[in-house]
């Protein structure tokens, strides 16, 4: 059987299966992702083995809002306050990161893809741990992402993954994508997010 963790559950299970090097499953406003902290080498080489992930690709990033973002060492830049505007939304911005900052999370690279996610809950999960999450999609590279627990179950359980809430997300597209460049804001991704 799968341990998952109730909405209303005890938020020291949580943060003592982060602590650990535990990897959770998270609902998002289109399907289950990964969740670790990012700022965890340990964690994110989890996932990488879970996945079945090339290393060297940088794991996407939810945060309860700009601030933790921002905490996180990611720089404000005109895509940054793009989305700002519009966050909460299925909206995903790659920013460059401080300079000289390392997270575990951007897999050695200088920006990371952040979201702060219209989910609700997640978002209120994100706000009480004080730290953004990993949040790639929760499957084995190059399968579909994960609607419901039951399509996770095997490959979670033998992780020994923490599944949260539990509920079916709704499935459908994943994030649009931007990032900022010198012609202006740029789709990486086109998504649920209308641009």
């Amino acid at each position: 059987m799968l341990d998952v963790w109730p909405w209303d559950g005890d938020l020291n299970e949580v943060k003592a299966a982060l602590s650990a090097g535990r990897v959770l499953a998270i609902p998002t406003e289109f399907s289950y992702g990964l969740a670790v902290d990012p700022r965890s080498r340990a964690g994110v080489e989890a996932i990488y083995r879970l996945k079945e992930r090339e290393r060297g690709k940088p794991l996407p990033v939810v945060a309860a809002n700009l601030g933790q973002a921002l905490d996180l060492g990611v720089e404000s830049n005109e895509a940054i306050r793009f989305a700002e505007a519009h966050w909460p939304a299925p909206l995903t911005v790659v920013a460059p990161l401080r300079a000289g900052l390392s997270v575990p999370a951007a897999a050695g690279g200088d920006t990371l893809a952040v979201r702060v996610p219209d989910h609700d809950r997640l978002r209120t999960l994100l706000q009480a741990l004080g730290h953004p999450l990993t949040a790639t999609s929760a499957n084995r590279s190059g399968e579909p992402p994960a609607c419901g627990l039951a399509d996770l179950e095997p490959i979670l359980r033998a992780a020994g993954a923490l599944a949260i809430g539990g509920e079916r997300t709704p499935g459908g597209l994943a994030s649009t994508v931007v990032s900022w460049t010198s012609a202006g804001l740029r789709v990486l991704r086109r998504g649920r997010f209308q641009i």
